[in-house]
This record gives C-alpha cells, sequence and structure tokens, in this order.
C-alpha cells in the first residue's frame, strides 16, 4: 500500500474520539495506531490545510478502507478541499457502512457544486420531507437557495432564503445569539449583491456585521452568481480549480459519462428512483476504489459498541458483494456495444 504522509510527532491517537478508537480496535495494533494517527492529522487540520488534512484521511483509506469512520473522514476531508466527487462517494459510502443519515445539506451542496443543481434541490426536499433538526434545515435552505440562483430562478432564491429567516425582508430585529438567523442573513445579504440591489444588501450587511462581524465575509457554503452570468456554468464554491486524485480519476470519469448521457436524455429533475440507483453506484465505486487490507475489519455503527463484529462482517461483506455482483451485471451489456 502507499506509504503516505508523514504523520507528524503531535498527532496523539488518545485525542480522537473514544468511539472512534473503539473502531479501530479490530485492526492490527501497528496498523491501528497508523490509521489512528493519520485520522488525528485529518481532523486537526482538516480547516486550515484540507490538502494536507486530505492526504491524510487518504492514508488511513488505504489502510482501513472497511471502516466507517474513516469512510467519514475521507468525504468531510474532501469536501473541505473541493474535491466534491470524492466527498460525495465517501460520505455515501459512511452512511451506508453506519447507518448514519447525517450529512444530506454536504451531499446536497456537492451535487450543486458538480454541476447538478436539479439532483440538489430534490436531495434538500427528500431530506426536509423526512424531518431535520434547525441547524441541518438552515444548511439545507442554504443550498437550495444557492441551487435554484444556478438555475436561474432568481425570485426563488431570494424567497427560499426570507422564508428561512421567518419572512422578513428587512434586517431588524436579528438575535445575536441565533448563528443560523445570521448565517441566513449574511447570505441573503450576498444574494441580494449578486441581485444588484446594492444598497438593501448594504443594511443586510451591516445589521450583521453588528452582532456577527466575524460571519461577514466568511465562507458560508453557498455562493451567489450575479445575474446575466451563465446560468449553464456549474459554480465553484472554492474559488480554486479543482484537482481530481488520481486514484479515483477514472471512477469521476465514469461518473461525469453517466450523468452527461442522463441530461442528454432529459434536462428534469431526476426521479427517486434513479437517485437511488445513482447513490448504490457511487457506494459500490467507493467500495472497489480502495483495496481491502489483511487487518481490515468492518466497523459496527459508531454509537452501538455492542454490535457483533461478526455479525455486522457478514452483514456488510453480503451487501458489498450484492452492490459489486449488480454492477457487473449492468456493466455487461453496455460494453458489448
Amino acid at each position: 500500500m502507499p506509504a503516505g504522509p508523514e504523520i507528524p510527532e503531535w498527532a496523539d491517537p488518545r485525542d480522537l474520539d473514544p468511539a472512534i478508537r473503539a473502531a479501530l480496535r479490530g485492526l492490527d495494533p501497528r496498523n491501528s495506531v497508523q490509521v489512528a494517527g493519520h485520522l488525528v492529522v485529518a481532523g486537526s487540520l482538516v480547516d486550515e490545510d484540507p490538502e494536507t488534512a486530505l492526504a491524510h484521511a487518504r492514508a488511513a483509506r488505504d489502510r482501513a478502507s472497511r471502516l466507517a469512520v474513516v469512510r467519514e473522514a475521507v468525504g468531510v476531508a474532501a469536501y473541505h478541499a473541493g474535491d466534491f466527487a470524492e466527498a460525495a462517494r465517501e460520505i455515501r459510502a459512511y452512511r451506508r457502512m453506519s447507518g448514519d443519515h447525517g450529512y444530506r445539506a454536504v451531499l446536497a451542496d456537492c451535487e450543486r457544486a458538480l454541476g447538478r443543481p436539479e439532483v440538489a434541490l430534490r436531495l434538500v426536499a427528500d431530506a426536509l420531507a423526512e424531518g431535520v433538526d434547525a441547524e441541518e434545515t438552515v444548511e439545507l435552505r442554504l443550498v437550495e437557495a444557492g441551487a435554484r440562483q444556478d438555475l436561474g430562478e432568481h425570485a426563488a432564491a431570494r424567497l427560499t432564503l426570507e422564508a428561512a429567516l421567518g419572512g422578513r425582508r428587512e434586517p431588524d430585529g436579528l438575535d445575536p445569539a441565533d448563528e443560523g438567523q445570521l448565517r441566513l442573513a449574511a447570505a441573503y445579504a450576498d444574494l441580494l449583491r449578486a441581485q444588484g440591489e446594492d444598497e438593501r444588501a448594504d443594511r443586510w450587511f451591516d445589521e450583521v456585521a453588528a452582532v456577527a462581524p466575524e460571519l461577514v465575509g466568511e465562507e458560508l457554503g453557498v455562493e451567489f452568481a450575479e445575474q446575466g452570468d451563465d446560468e449553464d456554468q456549474p459554480v465553484d464554491l472554492t474559488g480554486d480549480d479543482v484537482a481530481v486524485d488520481p486514484a479515483v480519476d477514472a471512477a469521476v470519469e465514469d461518473e461525469l459519462v453517466v450523468d452527461a448521457g442522463a441530461e442528454d436524455d432529459a434536462r428534469g429533475v431526476p426521479e427517486a428512483g434513479e437517485l437511488a440507483e445513482a447513490a448504490s453506484a457511487d457506494d459500490a465505486d467507493a467500495d472497489a476504489d480502495v483495496a481491502p487490507v489483511a487487518a481490515d475489519v468492518p466497523t459496527p455503527v459508531v454509537g452501538d459498541l455492542s454490535v457483533s463484529f461478526s455479525s455486522f462482517a457478514d452483514d456488510v461483506e453480503a451487501e458489498v458483494a450484492e452492490l459489486l455482483g449488480e454492477d457487473t451485471e449492468e456493466d455487461g451489456p453496455a460494453s458489448a456495444h
């Protein structure tokens, strides 16, 4: 396996969450120490140096590809580093392996960043229909507003944020203790500026700055293109070109080919069944990207450490085999053309 980046001396495995340390106990002791070190570095640097964090998360995946917590670390680091295709695959793999239904706003944001705002809107609608807490609702509404702006639905984007702000169109009465409301207000100011309403945007920015100056100019995870921009261009959430890791480049190209074909067939919103099939394919690709190592064992659902490793291993192995088998059957006829 690749050696991966060197683990710095300050990386202490004891800094990991107890649930993550418990998930690593099924590994060979020396391998466990290496994986833990890479996870500590990934978690510590994900905000200030996401590229390095992603390199360490990938190194952990090379050693423990069947651990859900490792796939989660890769997905989160890839998202912060701007590798949205890898982020979506790894987070879907984590959700399937762990049973955790979180990261819905992140997945929707990845779809938007990959130039698929219609899919992002479908994921947002599905998540909201299932019921989410106030914090996740804020994140979902931010993604929804950005996706609608990408589609040229400028009025709908504005109404989305106004509704999330309680119907207010002016910034009076913002609650300084409500971080979600302040994030929505800052995004609304950005949207107003993108739509050419600089005077109103300044009033919103001034109100936010008065109670939470750190939010003004912060990367909120959503960026609004100005009206008149080419609406067919995907919105770059990072502002930088995103380099795809060679190890997953082939899988990314396959995804883009499939997506392009789907857009040629129909420009409408994908059906729920199509999204489910795409998610299943992404999960299978995520497992196929990294060859499992001998010391690997599947992890139980984090937070439920009483789950038997052996029974969980059987379930996961069966599911992975089934997914890979389905992919083989689907690929067979295609290759014959």
